[in-house]
């Protein structure tokens, strides 16, 4: 799908493709933990049939269920989060400090 809108610098074309299901899925488990809510709301978002997402939510939660979570627990038994992180080291070939 695209739209086409004037500007002053001339005609700009806007592309907007409507979510796919492995996405509206992805934004309804961020919102609602319970099954029948996930598939509600992603049927509302793609515009499907509430049945046939439903039996795509269900797919997903049993893939979900599989993977393994992991808690990593402090003192006394308390859980705590643990953040990770990548950190991009940046090398230029050419440093105009060192003049390499």
């Amino acid at each position: 799908m695209s739209e086409d809108w004037n500007t002053k610098y001339g005609t700009r074309r806007v592309r907007r493709d409507p979510p796919t299901l492995e996405e509206a899925i992805f934004a309804a488990v961020g919102i609602t933990d319970d099954q029948q809510q996930q598939a509600e709301i992603a049927a509302a978002l793609m515009g499907l049939p509430y049945e046939e997402v439903l039996a795509e939510v269900k797919k997903t939660g049993r893939a979900v269920a599989r993977s393994a979570t992991r808690i990593i627990a402090g003192e006394q038994g308390a859980q705590r989060a643990v953040v990770v992180e990548r950190r991009v080291i940046r090398r230029f070939g050419n440093d105009k400090r060192t003049g390499t």
